[in-house]
């Protein structure tokens, strides 16, 4: 017989509309009544939303009653897991550390879980891990988003021949040091007069509004780490006809970094609250969300948007900045 497998969606069908009633609830149904059919299960937690007062002695189906009535302190009960772990695909299964793997199940018992995944390049993270990809139900991870919100890599192609690379290696040494910076807290003297750093939000929120100065200066740069700018060779083919090139080898320049200190604090900041309002067990504790219903959540969303776009807007000026430089 197959076992019970309920949804935090399932239950909101039926009324249920409080995060930790949801995530007991399923607990409980599917330890207790996991021989149940999804339908008599949802009929049986109904009945229990609609006259909580008459379970609160029953042995399983109380803990639910408990929270539904307020009998229980609930303003900072730790918010339990899923006892089971849901179907996941795993990409490179046999490629992935054993860390990741763990920190995935542990993500997948979360009660706002709705799907995930492993990318083959997964690897263990600080909640989530990194090549790990988790849906949730109208609520959002602040570490599961990661610390450096909105990281990526930009390329640059430029029709000049590779072979720049070693007759002019000093040239593009050069042009790299003066163009960028590198190193953890490294930033310009002068602010940067930028729309990455005119957004309103960092008039409308609180921390943004303390961050701007450094966002300001810090924009253009490249972060510590396994951030870097490098000059290389791009190889393009008779296939690749997009780049408006002929096949052949040409300079390219690659970046990879995020959104510096701002998306830094931002996640340090946001995850403090969601721990503050999110008690999880210990193995789950960075995994803490906001709802996207509450103040926080929509703060926390705006501010995260605001430094994905500052991420971005430093790739694309260090990029600018090394074009102009080239064509000198």
């Amino acid at each position: 017989m197959k076992k019970l497998k309920l949804r935090g969606k399932d239950l909101q069908a039926i009324g249920y509309t409080q995060g930790r009633a949801i995530g007991i609830a399923i607990d409980v149904m599917q330890k207790n009544y996991k021989h149940e059919t999804k339908k008599e299960a949802l009929q049986t937690l109904k009945s229990v939303l609609e006259n909580p007062q008459s379970y609160l002695q029953d042995p399983s189906l109380s803990k639910v009653a408990e929270v539904l009535t307020g009998k229980i302190n609930t303003a900072n009960a730790e918010i339990p897991l899923h006892s089971f772990i849901p179907d996941y695909n795993v990409f490179g299964a046999a490629q992935i550390e054993p860390g990741a793997l763990k920190q995935m199940e542990v993500a997948m018992r979360l009660p706002i879980t709705v799907a995930g995944a492993l990318m083959p390049d997964a690897h263990q993270g600080y909640g989530l891990p990194i090549g790990g990809v988790l849906a949730t139900e109208n609520a959002v991870i602040p570490y599961g988003v990661g610390v450096d919100i909105g990281c990526r890599m930009c390329l640059s192609v430029y029709n000049l021949p590779d072979k720049i690379l070693k007759e002019d290696k000093h040239r593009l040494e050069k042009i790299l040091v003066q163009n960028t910076l590198f190193g953890a807290g490294k930033d310009f003297s002068k602010s940067s007069d930028h729309p990455a750093v005119e957004r309103k939000e960092f008039n409308e929120l609180p921390v943004l509004k303390s961050l701007h100065s450094k966002a300001a200066k810090q924009l253009g740069s490249s972060g510590s780490g396994n951030h870097f700018v490098e000059f290389g060779f791009v190889e393009i083919s008779d296939e690749e006809s997009d780049w408006n090139l002929p096949a052949g080898k040409y300079l390219g320049v690659l970046s990879h970094s995020g959104s510096r200190g701002l998306g830094a604090s931002i996640a340090a900041h946001y995850t403090r609250v969601a721990m503050e309002k999110c008690r999880l067990p210990g193995e789950a504790k960075h995994l803490a969300w906001l709802s996207l219903d509450s103040e926080e959540g929509q703060e926390y969303w705006k501010a995260m948007n605001v430094a994905g776009d500052y991420a971005s807007a430093c790739h694309h000026i260090i990029h600018e900045k090394i074009s102009n430089a080239l064509a000198e």
